[in-house]
């Protein structure tokens, strides 16, 4: 994990300086991006990581011995290492490169979900992005399992006393975002998986909104899986993130066939590669990989904590300035959130996302 002393003190304009797309104007006037939610700009460092390895580095990995495969095959593994820390995973091979949380919340609800019977229960919430609904959606139909829902309050928040009544033996699966992309409401994962574990059930846990603003660690949150995009993290579209906890990946079946995740094949018989590799089919998204280790390795030299608490009042100074206009009501404000504000003006809905 990043160590305090480690850090850089958070200067917003010291920030904005290194993202070259916010120093273009737009309309006369300096750009500002409201649309981080959906995805975020990119440092200068992420963007001569991309040219780097296309001018410099390009080869396909695992697979060769000669210089430029070997030079990829290290970065992109070193770059596995990096996620690794940042996230506090036990080992690299727990650490699976996906397209980005969308795949690797299918990958879970195909893999994951061969394990299931007719039956199961699952349970999601009612704040979920519909990557996080459909999978499910799909594996209860395939299965004939029972999908369950979460609802919350006036507020923005899990009606916690409702989820524990949801949770029975037949509760197999758990799967919640961390924070909200549309009410900002921080869910408390913490007591999500405490309670789900009691009763056996595994948690997929989306960070696609969270891995950016709060410190992660995964052996802390006991969490068995956890996903996030790196295009919403600093690093490229196209890549992302699935956390699993190592024990449960080797009970899961492979997702996809061919490329790295093959040991060995015949016409017989094929003998599955170990993890990480068991779940990566195909040629990867090589410099998606390798930039998004380098996004990572940005974001863990800034102050954490400076950020949230820049965040967090840009937020309120948005509330409160909203307030002031007629016919501004806020949706989504839970006690415990983070820099996103929901508001509607008489019959138009308005999001500004991810202030940053």
């Amino acid at each position: 994990m990043i160590k305090e002393n480690s850090v850089i003190p958070f200067d917003v304009n010291a920030c904005r300086a290194v993202f070259p797309a916010l120093q273009q104007e737009v309309y006369g006037k300096k750009l500002i991006y409201f649309d981080n939610g959906a995805t975020s700009q990119k440092p200068q460092v992420v963007i001569d990581s991309i040219e780097n390895y296309y001018s410099k580095e390009n080869s396909n990995i695992h697979r060769g011995v000669h210089h430029l495969s070997q030079m990829a095959t290290d970065k992109y593994e070193g770059a596995r290492q990096s996620i690794q820390k940042y996230m506090n995973a036990y080992s690299s091979d727990e650490i699976i490169f996906t397209s980005g949380t969308t795949a690797a919340i299918n990958l879970i609800a195909s893999s994951f979900g061969e394990l299931l019977i007719e039956g199961d229960e699952i349970i999601i919430s009612a704040m979920e992005h519909h990557s996080n609904i459909v999978p499910w959606q799909m594996l209860c139909e395939r299965k004939k399992c029972l999908l369950k829902v979460i609802p919350i309050n006036e507020k923005g928040e899990l009606k916690m006393d409702v989820f524990e009544k949801l949770l029975s033996d037949k509760t197999k699966l758990v799967s919640v975002t961390h924070i909200s992309n549309t009410l900002g409401t921080i869910n408390p994962i913490e007591k999500i998986i405490r309670l789900s574990h009691e009763h056996n059930a595994k948690v997929v846990i989306d960070g696609a909104q969270s891995i950016q603003h709060i410190a992660v660690d995964v052996q802390n949150l006991d969490c068995d899986f956890y996903v996030f995009s790196g295009h919403k993290v600093f690093g490229p579209t196209g890549v992302g993130i699935m956390y699993g906890k190592k024990d449960i990946l080797n009970a899961m079946p492979p997702y996809q066939g061919g490329g790295d995740m093959i040991k060995t094949v015949t016409f017989e018989k094929t003998t599955y590669n170990e993890l990480p590799h068991k779940f990566e089919a195909g040629t990867p998204n090589i410099s998606g990989g390798i930039c998004l280790g380098t996004a990572i390795e940005y974001l863990s030299k800034l102050d954490i904590v400076g950020i949230q608490k820049h965040e967090n009042h840009l937020a309120k100074y948005a509330e409160i300035q909203l307030l002031n206009i007629e016919g501004v009501r806020l949706i989504g404000t839970a006690k415990d959130k983070t820099s996103v504000v929901s508001f509607i003006v008489k019959n138009y809905i308005h999001l500004i996302l991810e202030l940053y």
